[in-house]
């Protein structure tokens, strides 16, 4: 049966390819500058995956193709390079359309592949829990579902067209027929996983509920890819999840309980990084993932203060926000990585820039008072400090401070306890009776 796309099964196998050609095409003079940037960030991607680059080419065509998208003559050359260089693969960073990549497969005699394959490689080789691969798969499946056709043309050659007796129509090819077959197939395990991907929605969204019930706020790290995410995580919890030095090093959300310094607990999740040109059918894909950020009821959003193009990359990550429906929430933005930046100049620049940013380091700690104080104040009307004056009978009100509010302090007097707390609003309505007054 056919699980996963076998083209991606036989045809990326990073491991069996040592050298690639990245390539970046354009079209006006206007776009060399951001396609250089791109063509950089492609070359990071591909590094991610353990191949290695003889070689970055920012190629400008006059006008957009429709055989190679750029003319025959510029593709000539790009092949002739990619030779030249013995590569096993050339990467074209422009999206290309099914027809194209077959084009550029047969003028090279190598294996083509655009931005999203190299993409959705690395997807699938980040993702661990089930819910990361389905989505994984179902990104997969729908990009390979229209390029089956090259994977058997040349059954057809073998197989002939002669002629079949009785009414004299043609045979049809046995590549035509293995195509059907694929594509069938393929529509079977899309339409499998996204069945399983609404299991696991509804389980999530039944765990949501469950943590709801408890009125602990939530916070999302949101930011472009390689920011310092996981390591903020970490960072702030205490906890150990993957951060790595590259692209996409964990696409599976985390989430940790913390403390805020008034006491007020806090839900903090750790959600995929962004990228530009980022293919939609993996921001649909990944939706049930980044869902988190529109749930949460603030954004921690995370800018690597190193990054040259830090603009662009801010840029980038708030229109995904805005797709995703999450940009009317409260925004907490950090300069992270800030003690490796040592220029006054580009200090002042982000100074500019982000005049309400907080600059943090996740390897020093520089900056985390201050961003855990700006979490407090944002949830400032959440929680209030109060004492309590309750009768030892009552039992059931302390349970409920110690399990839904952070108690400061306990002293006894007589027949009652008096309780110092720091009280989510949610209940405190139901201990309004036994305030003591300030």
């Amino acid at each position: 049966m056919l699980n996963t796309c076998p083209m991606f099964e036989v045809r990326l196998k990073p491991d069996m390819v040592e050298r690639a050609l990245v390539v970046r095409l354009y079209f006006d003079k206007s776009e060399e500058a951001e396609s250089a940037s791109l063509l950089a960030e492609l070359g990071e991607l591909v590094s991610t995956l353990g191949i290695g680059i003889a070689e970055s080419v920012l190629a400008r065509s006059r006008e957009m193709h429709k055989k190679f998208l750029c003319g025959t003559g510029k593709a000539a050359e790009i092949v002739e390079l990619a030779k030249a260089h013995e590569c096993d693969v050339i990467v074209i960073d422009n999206n290309l359309y099914p027809s194209q990549q077959r084009e550029w497969e047969k003028l090279a005699d190598l294996c083509v592949i655009d931005r999203e394959e190299v993409i959705l490689d690395i997807f699938a080789k980040r993702a661990h829990t089930r819910e990361a691969r389905l989505q994984v798969e179902l990104a997969r499946m729908q990009y390979a579902l229209p390029r089956l056709a090259r994977m058997w043309g040349h059954l057809d050659r073998e197989g002939g067209g002669g002629g079949s007796g009785g009414g004299g129509g043609a045979e049809r090819g046995m590549g035509e027929k293995q195509i059907e077959i694929d594509r069938r197939l393929a529509h079977m395990s899309i339409d499998r996983c996204k069945r399983e991907l609404d299991v696991v929605r509804k389980q999530r969204k039944t765990q949501r509920k469950e943590r709801e019930k408890f009125e602990t706020p939530h916070a999302s790290i949101v930011g472009y890819t390689n920011a310092g995410k996981s390591t903020l995580l970490n960072l702030l919890s205490g906890s150990d999840v993957l951060a790595k030095d590259m692209l996409f090093a964990t696409l599976d959300t985390t989430t940790r309980r913390i403390e805020l310094p008034d006491g007020q607990p806090l839900l903090i999740t750790d959600t995929v990084g962004f990228v530009r040109n980022l293919p939609h059918r993996l921001v649909e894909a990944f939706k049930a993932t980044l869902e988190e950020s529109v749930l949460s009821d603030f954004l921690i959003h995370v800018l690597d203060a190193t990054a040259p193009e830090i603009m662009r990359f801010h840029d980038t990550t708030l229109k995904v926000l805005e797709e995703l429906g999450a940009l009317d929430k409260p925004i907490i933005t950090i300069l992270n990585k800030i003690d490796v930046v040592e220029d006054p100049e580009t200090l002042e620049r982000l100074d500019r820039e982000f005049p309400d940013a907080i600059r943090t380091s996740s390897l020093t700690g520089e900056g985390m008072p201050e961003l855990l104080k700006a979490c407090s104040h944002v949830l400032a009307d959440r929680v209030a400090r109060r004492q309590y004056r309750i009768p030892q009978m009552r039992g059931d009100l302390l349970h409920l401070l110690h399990t839904d509010a952070k108690v400061l302090s306990t002293d006894y007097e007589q027949n009652d306890i008096l309780v110092s707390a720091v009280v989510p609003a949610a209940i405190a309505g139901r201990l309004s009776s036994f305030l003591i007054p300030a």
